[in-house]
C-alpha cells in the first residue's frame, strides 16, 4: 500500500473526531447549533477527502462538498446520491463560524446536517472496505 493510500485511516480518524465533537456537544447544557452544524460539514470533508486519497486522488483544497464529490464520482458514480446532503452542509463550511443578524443555524437545522454528515458516512465507508 502506498504512503498516501494508507494516509485515508487519518482523514477517517479527523473525522471520527469531528463526529466526537458533535456528540459531545449534544450532550452539554447549553448547545451551540452552529458549531454542531461546523462539525458535519467538516466530517464529511473529510470523509470524501478519505474516499480520495485511498483511491490514489488528488486532492483538492476546497471546503466545498460538491467540487470534492464530483471528484469522487469520477471513481465511484453512485455517490450522486450525496449530492443534496453535501451541497446543504457545504454552506457551514465558513458561514457558520461567524455572526450574521440574518441567519443563525437552529437545533431542527443542525440535526438535519448531522444526518446528512452520517449519510455521507455510511455511503464512503461501504467503499473503503
Amino acid at each position: 500500500m502506498s504512503a498516501l493510500k494508507s494516509n485515508h485511516a487519518s482523514w477517517l480518524a479527523k473525522a471520527g473526531h469531528d463526529f466526537l465533537n458533535i456528540d459531545n456537544n449534544l450532550s452539554s447544557p447549553h448547545i451551540p447549533w452552529d458549531t454542531i452544524c461546523f462539525h458535519a460539514q467538516q466530517a464529511a470533508e473529510k470523509l470524501l477527502k478519505a474516499f480520495l486519497v485511498f483511491h490514489g486522488r488528488p486532492l483538492v483544497r476546497t471546503h466545498d462538498l460538491v467540487a470534492l464529490l464530483s471528484a469522487c464520482v469520477v471513481v465511484e458514480p453512485k455517490l450522486t446520491t450525496l449530492q443534496s446532503d453535501c451541497q446543504k452542509l457545504s454552506q457551514y463550511a465558513v458561514a457558520s463560524r461567524y455572526p450574521d443578524d440574518l441567519y443563525e443555524p437552529s437545533e431542527q437545522d443542525a440535526r438535519a446536517m448531522i444526518e446528512a454528515a452520517r449519510r455521507v458516512q455510511a455511503e464512503i465507508l461501504s467503499r473503503l472496505s
